[in-house]
């Protein structure tokens, strides 16, 4: 098991989460896992990571698979402007590589936003640490343990 599932694994159990974290082909996109999972896309919480371009700090955007980023609105709800967030970052931040980013097990604390259309849903999925790795969970759960503020931004 590698060090970024077993992180993930251990932010699960530690937020008293009984889930089961399931092993995928690859699924790198939003819609490759709701493939693999057999589930719709908006049912995949994408963790979508931006730099603060003040701060120099990693900002993670919670959303449904099918849903964008709107940089306007994320720029707003941040309080400063946003940029690209290279892998260095990405990986400095979260511990986490690009395309298994997930929303909980973060090596340092991040400000997070959460889609309000993921809590459409009864059960929503998310990157488990790898590209190859999903965890289930209640959208109101992985509000309260990714620490995530819902609010509008996506386009």
């Amino acid at each position: 098991m590698s060090k970024s599932l077993k992180r993930v694994r251990a932010a699960l159990d530690a937020a008293g989460i009984d889930t089961t974290i399931q092993e995928t082909p690859l699924a790198r996109t939003a819609a490759d896992a709701a493939a693999a999972i057999g589930c719709e896309i908006d049912q995949i919480a994408k963790s979508i990571i931006l730099r603060g371009e003040t701060s120099g700090t990693a900002l993670l955007f919670i959303t449904a698979g099918g849903n964008r980023v709107d940089v306007d609105k994320a720029t707003a709800l941040a309080g400063e402007p946003l940029g690209k967030a290279d892998a260095a970052l990405i990986r400095a931040q979260t511990g986490f590589a690009i395309g298994g980013v997930s929303p909980v097990g973060q090596r340092s604390p991040i400000r997070a936003f959460f889609d309000p259309k993921l809590t459409e849903f009864d059960v929503i999925w998310a990157a488990a640490g790898t590209p190859h790795h999903v965890f289930s969970a209640k959208p109101d759960d992985l509000i309260t343990f990714s620490g995530s503020q819902p609010a509008d931004f996506t386009s």
